[in-house]
């Protein structure tokens, strides 16, 4: 009897471990074709080293997770899958790697429900089978290099709850997800996105971000249907007109970023504000008039960002009524006349029309006979100066080398950009005309090749001319194809070439080439100026000093991965960052050049000074790094550096401050700042300063690794701003 209670009891004991073994054996055993899935997906994915060390015997249902890897299983099946890499953008898989064939390999896993493909240089366009994903709830593929459009067939995947498409190349319109019922939170920041503002989302959304696109409309005045969204981020891009007043009236939104677009008009005095609205940007836009009081100023629950409008306030950074004003009309959306005018404005057109094509006719017969006797009077000075202008076409090969072009008219390049004028190809007339015939007076600087003038275009528009004087003779091909490459050079964030003109003599067969490099003129200083003269340098607020840094940052990018063959090299200073009306920084000593007939030589287009950079190995794009190291630590502590002693002892500095204490790091930072920035915001700044100055060249982080962190520690500021921290110094 005893024996036998012994026996029951110990049953009892080893029967619920026993069930528990059945239990675990029968969820341990994964589907085989979900584990010869995730095997292709590795080999896909060229063994990223996230998926290192799998093998036959690996058990993935209890495999354990990471932040960089998570497998989730349900009934035998995978439901979520989450592989984070350490690819930048610039950083992608090889040239034999398929978007097509690795979505082919994952979509047989039929049961997943949240699928992440973070940082794993994917690239390539997203192809139509993504509709095969049919029961993801989440997909987020983030951080990569996809490109081309999203396919329409995306609507197709109703379980979606979270599309995460952000720091991607996508472009063209975002397809209509009207039907995603069940969507929640849209991330398409940071990609080529545009012109057309997405005019079909579903009304259920809870997040929105648009921000950092290429969206230049209006934005559409229906907000009023999206009553569950929360937050709404469409800063940076080009939006035009008037701000929806419906949007500060959502039920439920608490966080609108509009700033650095092109927003314009005076908002209404009776404007509604939602209670739940925390935080509101509107800076960097063409607003004018006063702000409504609901989004006014003394406002303790509600943090308002509203600098560098034409604002009528007090605030001494607003930009003057007419600069607003002006820009305003430059960007004016072309108006529609209603239907029933068409007849009406078709005559008139017709009209028109035809009186300027009369007048044309007229001039094109006067302009005739002048040209005549222009190409007369100056055929005696085509036999001793030839200048070579070239439009930069498909037919531009075939012109002959040897074609006079003194005297031609100026010849365009594509349609402006970046509110700039076309590229233009200037005749030696007009550039001796600009600098006054090149007179003393107009001369800002000068170095071993190069000269650097101001002048003014016939439009009465200050601009900068580069002369560099060629050492050897140049083919026109070789230049040409150098000019061409620079004339690409247009970016938000460099001070950008406004055109050309090559000059060669003929009679003198062995001499160079002269070339002339017209630059748009930035009339606000440079990055120096305000941080030496102490009232530009109290504007500079850590948020201001943030989106120079950015600026600077995507200058560098754009240089280093823009272009087909990379600028490395560039004299990055704060005497060479320069900020416009708006504190938009731009780089203006960018390494523009022109190989020389001497391997391995090539003459600058820029000027350079005393680098900062250690001697060493030379690494010209790691070069670039630790350039906008320094000017991190000198945007940090507001301290200009003038030798590499000062720059090695405020980095030790900052480190120091780094290792021991909150309070170290904040006694270092700039006096002028402090109130307006966020703890973890600066530490990431300071460290990421510190990477950039290492002195193993190697160890130097990517232009893409910096942004990357940099975009870290801007988003922890912006936290920290809507959060009500912003100082009343802003």
């Amino acid at each position: 009897m005893e024996v036998n209670s012994i026996w029951v009891s110990s049953n009892l004991i080893f029967l619920p471990f026993f069930s528990l073994f059945i239990l675990q054996s029968s969820i341990a055993q994964l589907n085989p074709s979900d584990s010869r899935t995730l095997f292709q997906a590795q080999q896909k994915l060229e063994y990223p080293l996230v998926l290192q060390g799998w093998s036959n015997w690996t058990n993935f249902c209890f495999f354990p997770s990471n932040p960089n890897l998570k497998i989730v299983c349900e009934g035998n099946h995978i439901t979520e899958l989450t592989i984070i890499g350490n690819k930048t953008r610039k950083s992608t898989l090889s040239a034999s790697f398929s978007i097509d064939s690795l979505f082919t390999v994952l979509t047989k896993l039929s049961s997943l429900k949240k699928l992440t493909l973070v940082s794993l240089g994917l690239w390539g366009p997203l192809p139509p089978k993504i509709d095969r994903f049919w029961s993801l709830e989440v997909m987020n593929f983030s951080s990569n290099s996809i490109n081309g459009e999203i396919p329409s067939t995306i609507s197709s995947i109703k379980n979606l709850t979270i599309l995460d498409f952000s720091k991607n190349y996508l472009n063209g319109s975002v397809p209509d997800l009207k039907w995603l019922k069940n969507l929640e939170i849209l991330d398409l920041g940071s990609n080529l996105f545009g012109p057309k503002y997405p005019s079909s989302l579903s009304y259920n959304l809870v997040s929105i971000t648009l921000r950092n696109n290429s969206f230049r409309v209006q934005i559409p005045s229906d907000f009023v249907k999206f009553v569950h969204l929360q937050r709404l981020d469409v800063s940076s891009n080009k939006l035009v007109g008037p701000i929806p007043s419906s949007l500060f009236s959502l039920t439920s939104i608490e966080y609108l970023n509009l700033a650095n677009n092109q927003f314009s008009g005076a908002m209404p005095t009776n404007l509604s504000c939602t209670r739940k609205l925390r935080f509101v940007d509107v800076s960097n836009n063409l607003l004018i008039g006063k702000l409504p009081s609901c989004i006014g100023s003394n406002l303790k629950n509600r943090t308002v960002i509203s600098m560098w409008n034409c604002l009528n306030t007090t605030s001494k950074y607003q930009h003057a009524y007419k600069f607003c004003q002006k820009e305003a009309i430059a960007v004016l959306p072309p108006k529609r006349n209603g239907g029933h005018r068409k007849e009406e404005e078709t005559l008139k057109l017709g009209l028109v029309l035809g009186i300027i094509g009369g007048i044309v006719g007229i001039l094109g017969l006067m302009g005739l006979l002048i040209l005549g006797v222009y190409r007369r009077r100056q055929a005696k000075r085509a036999n001793d100066l030839k200048s070579d202008s070239f439009a930069f076409d498909k037919n531009a090969a075939r012109a002959p080398s040897s074609m006079p072009n003194v005297g031609r008219r100026p010849q365009t390049m594509r349609t402006a950009a970046l509110g700039l004028p076309p590229y233009t190809i200037f005749t030696l007339e007009e550039i001796e005309d600009a600098t006054n015939n090149f007179d003393s007076s107009n001369l800002v600087g000068e170095g071993s090749q190069a000269q650097l003038y101001k002048g003014w275009l016939r439009d009465g528009s200050m601009v900068l001319i580069k002369c560099l004087k060629l050492k050897q003779k140049h083919s026109t091909q070789t230049v040409q194809q150098h000019m061409e490459v620079i004339s690409k050079l247009r970016h938000r964030h460099l001070v950008s070439v406004l055109g050309h003109c090559i000059v060669s003599y003929t009679d003198h067969p062995n001499s160079g080439s002269t070339v002339f490099v017209v630059l748009e003129n930035v009339s606000n200083g440079s990055l120096r100026d305000h941080l030496t003269d102490w009232r530009k340098k109290d504007i500079l607020k850590w948020p201001h000093r943030m989106g120079i840094t950015m600026g600077i940052a995507r200058g560098i990018q754009f240089l280093h991965t823009g272009t087909q063959h990379g600028i490395f090299g560039n004299d990055l200073k704060i005497e060479t960052v320069m900020l416009d009306d708006n504190l938009t920084a731009k780089i203006s000593s960018y390494n523009i050049s022109l190989p020389s007939k001497q391997a391995g030589s090539e003459s600058p287009l820029n000027s350079h000074g005393a680098s900062q950079v250690p001697h060493g190995p030379t690494n010209p794009e790691k070069d670039d790094i630790y350039q906008f190291g320094v000017i991190i630590l000198q945007l940090i502590t507001g301290k200009p550096v003038n030798s590499a002693d000062e720059i090695t002892e405020l980095k030790n500095e900052l480190e120091i401050g780094l290792m021991e204490s909150p309070t170290r790091l904040k006694e270092m930072v700039d006096s002028s700042i402090r109130g307006t920035f966020a703890y973890e915001s600066m530490k990431t700044a300071a460290q990421i300063a510190i990477n950039c100055l290492n002195d193993d060249v190697n160890a130097r982080p990517s232009i893409e690794d910096v942004l990357w962190n940099m975009q870290y520690s801007v988003q922890v500021q912006e936290g920290w701003n809507s959060s009500g921290n912003l100082s009343t110094k802003m």
